[in-house]
């Protein structure tokens, strides 16, 4: 009778085998396996308390160990974990040398009973020395606390049975942060001996570097294949995949959301997908995944960088979040500094890029921002100059020797071929002055490659693409590419338009890929980089009477004989109007600047400014996400009373130029100078007073002023500053006739004449030829 319930119970005919299981009791009362069997039946039809009963019935009534450990094997399956422990119990009393029992009564503890797990499984090692499945489990025990001794145990069950495939993935998984090499060599084992084994492809995958991320997605693809529902693996092939279609990455994202809605990676891996085009669903995506895991500080970081392009208040907020959780977190540092700039602290952005680069020390990126910053707070070219140093030591000395020599023809007078790299080949600002560059060269003697590393060409990138001999889109080559790229097109000179902005290549040129390599426009400074030979500027920028600038420098100076500049509007049909305070508006001073570089010091320029002239006003760009009165507090502070500054926010460029049309005055930022800026005010018809200081970037203003034969607007003292801005304000006949003819001098000045700019520029480039061929007599090397 108990045969047959029990084939019932095997066959899933629960009622009959009830009905079978108690026709066997009443049959042999004693029966310590119909009890046991009842205790099964009677909880599969959801009978707790009886099925406790029937235990303990057969509990009462069991003599035989291995009668007992079988059931307790049932029970555990069930979830039983009490019944199940107290069955292993009463089979180890009844044989306290039963290997088994000890093995899986170790199963019945969690983390908080380690000890008792542990104790048993070496118990049951004990006892049976070749017991390879508690050797695995002695190691899954001891990973966390002790992994070299669980190396050991793993390695014992690995040698007692070669074939064990969990002991392999579990040594895999052991060693992943320790000896990969190793660790993946166990994986591959795993996976050899069981090709079904999903768990075991993901683990691989999640092992192998970036660089050999074909053979991660083979392996993920290999997982998801096996196990369709193994939501982490689809997971993972979305990071994967995100390198080379981001279509199928978005997809296996979603499906491992779809799977499991509460996976966090998977949030965080589409959220950072989606935060490629800076979508509004990326940003709803990661906050997602901090909800769900609020100590995730990865996806509190890649959230702060989404949110800092519209958002640096919340996005301050993220990054701090992120910082709190991780404080070595080096890209979070990096980019709280981006976001201080955003609201206008250099001061601070300077401070979080140095944590940064204490975090990393081979953080790049950061180290780049950080010699970009630097100008707005310190006028010191020495402190810039020894950042750009050691900048060139840390990241770029590693890849000189990449550097060889060029097989160019060192010929004096042939048609040289000029390379121009930029990330800035589209709306940037930059396109105001190398279209004036581009449109005016002369392609008999210069032929002209762009090599564009443009994100999101637009139609200034295609206006631009139109004035080069060859245009290469290079932004998915990496520096080592793209200098191989260089080499190939037989380069003469190459010129970078970035230094140390965003998106810049220092590694690329460290490579030295042409063998004359000059810099400039991106700002008048230096690379500090030993691998640039050149860098454009002025004698304004740089006065040939203080021969000791060149110390700033890392590379040579060449002064282009009028201006360091050539600016075009790009636009054609924006009227210069009469001043307004002729007609009788409130005098009116402005700074359009970048408000990164509204430092203190400027504004205390423009606090004496208007101290100096009653009854004027101030307007100045409003920097983003800052309170409104935390803003007005820096500009009290400095002695500026709140009630005569307004802010303007960001703009289209047309509304932006003609705000000039409210102001008065201009009044330059200090350390750093308007650029850009200062020109697009002159161009409007609206004077630049400027502070003129040490470094060529604080000398930008004089250079413009200087070029439009305008030096009383340059001043070398901050006393001076305010004179000059309370002369012009307090003379408004001749600040209106002045306004009136400053387009005209615009126009018919060196600032805005193209063709004489590029003869300039392309006279210093065939200078520069010829110094190379005249070192390099013996032809190509």
């Amino acid at each position: 009778m108990y045969n047959a319930a029990l084939s019932a119970w095997r066959a899933d005919r629960i009622l009959d085998a009830e009905k079978l299981c108690r026709a066997a009791i009443l049959a042999s009362p004693d029966s310590s396996s119909a009890h046991y069997l009842l205790s099964l039946i009677e909880f599969s039809l959801k009978r707790a308390s009886q099925a406790k009963t029937s235990l303990c019935d057969a509990l009462a009534r069991s003599t035989s160990a291995s009668e007992a450990l079988e059931f307790a094997s049932a029970l555990l399956v069930q979830g039983r974990t009490e019944d199940g422990r107290a069955t292993l119990r009463h089979a180890l009393k009844l044989d306290p040398a039963l290997a088994a029992a000890h093995f899986y009564l170790s199963n019945t503890f969690g983390p908080q009973d380690a000890e008792q797990a542990e104790a048993h499984l070496r118990q049951a090692i004990h006892l049976e020395p070749s017991l390879a499945e508690a050797h695995n489990n002695l190691g899954n025990l001891l990973r966390a606390s002790r992994p070299g001794e669980a190396q050991a145990s793993y390695e014992q069950a690995i040698a007692l049975r070669p074939g064990f495939a969990q002991a392999w993935f579990n040594l895999g998984i052991l060693l992943e942060n320790t000896e990969p090499k190793a660790a993946e060599n166990a994986l591959r084992r795993a996976v050899d001996l069981n090709p079904g084994f999903a768990p075991a492809w993901n683990a691989l995958a999640c092992l192998l570097p970036d660089s050999r991320w074909r053979e991660a997605r083979d392996a993920l693809m290999r997982a998801v294949e096996i196990d369709p529902c193994f939501a982490v693996a689809w997971s993972n092939l979305a990071h994967r995949l995100s390198r080379t279609n981001r279509a199928e990455a978005e997809g296996a994202a979603r499906r491992a959301i779809a799977l499991n809605p509460n996976l966090v990676s998977a949030y965080y891996n589409l959220g950072v997908l989606l935060g490629r085009a800076c979508s509004d669903e990326a940003i709803r995506v990661l906050r997602h995944a901090v909800a769900l895991k609020p100590d995730h500080a990865n996806a509190w970081y890649q959230l702060g960088h989404l949110l800092s392009f519209d958002d640096p208040a919340e996005a301050l907020v993220a990054l701090r979040k992120a910082i709190d959780l991780n404080p070595g977190m080096a890209n979070a540092h990096a980019v709280l500094g981006n976001v201080f700039l955003a609201m206008g602290s250099a001061e601070e952005s300077v401070a979080a890029l140095r944590r940064s680069l204490e975090c990393d020390p081979g953080n790049i990126v950061a180290h780049a921002n950080l010699i970009f910053v630097l100008p707005c707070v310190s006028d010191c070219p020495e402190v810039v100059m020894h950042e750009c140093t050691r900048f060139a030591a840390r990241h770029e000395a590693p890849v000189v020797e990449c550097a060889r020599g060029h097989l160019n023809d060192s010929t004096p007078d042939r048609r040289l071929r000029v390379g121009y790299v930029s990330p800035d080949f589209d709306s940037h600002c930059q396109s105001f002055f190398t279209i004036p560059l581009l449109s005016n060269h002369n392609h008999t003697d210069f032929e002209i490659i762009c090599y564009s590393s443009v994100e999101a060409p637009d139609h200034v990138t295609a206006s631009i693409r139109g004035l080069a001999d060859v245009w290469r889109d290079v932004r998915l080559l990496d520096d080592e590419a793209l200098a191989q790229q260089i080499r190939a097109d037989r380069v003469d000179i190459l010129v970078d338009l970035t230094m140390h902005m965003e998106g810049c290549r220092r590694l690329l040129f460290a490579r030295r890929p042409a063998p004359v390599q000059v810099a400039w426009l991106a700002y008048p400074g230096t690379t500090g980089s030993p691998a640039m030979d050149y860098r454009l500027s002025d004698c304004w920028l740089d006065p040939l009477d203080e021969p000791g600038r060149e110390a700033w420098y890392s590379e040579r100076t060449i002064r282009l004989p009028r201006t360091f500049w050539c600016y075009d509007p790009l636009l054609e049909d924006l009227a210069v109007n009469s001043l307004p305070a002729a007609n009788g508006a409130p005098f009116t001073f402005g700074c359009l600047n970048n408000p990164a570089k509204a430092s203190d010091h400027a504004l205390g320029l423009w606090a004496g400014a208007l101290a100096a002239v009653p009854e004027s006003r101030l307007l100045v760009l409003e920097p983003q996400g800052v309170p409104r009165a935390s803003l007005m507090a820096r500009y009290v502070a400095q002695g500026i009373d709140s009630s005569r500054v307004s802010f303007i926010g960001r703009q289209s460029r047309r509304a932006y130029l003609e705000t000039w049309r409210r102001i008065d005055l201009a009044l330059d930022s200090f350390p750093c100078n308007g650029h850009t800026t200062s020109l697009d005010a002159f161009w409007m018809g609206v004077p630049v007073v400027t502070r003129a200081g040490c470094s060529a970037i604080s000398r930008g203003g004089k250079s413009i002023a200087r070029n439009l034969a305008l030096p009383e607007l340059v001043a070398h003292s901050d006393d001076d500053f305010v004179r000059a801005a309370r002369a012009f304000a307090c003379d408004l006949p001749r600040l209106a006739a002045l306004r009136g003819t400053l387009r005209e001098r615009m126009e018919a000045s060196a600032l805005m004449d193209a063709p004489r700019f590029a003869a300039d520029i392309e006279q210093a480039y065939r200078g520069m030829w010829r110094e190379y061929c005249a070192s390099h007599r013996h032809g190509a090397y």
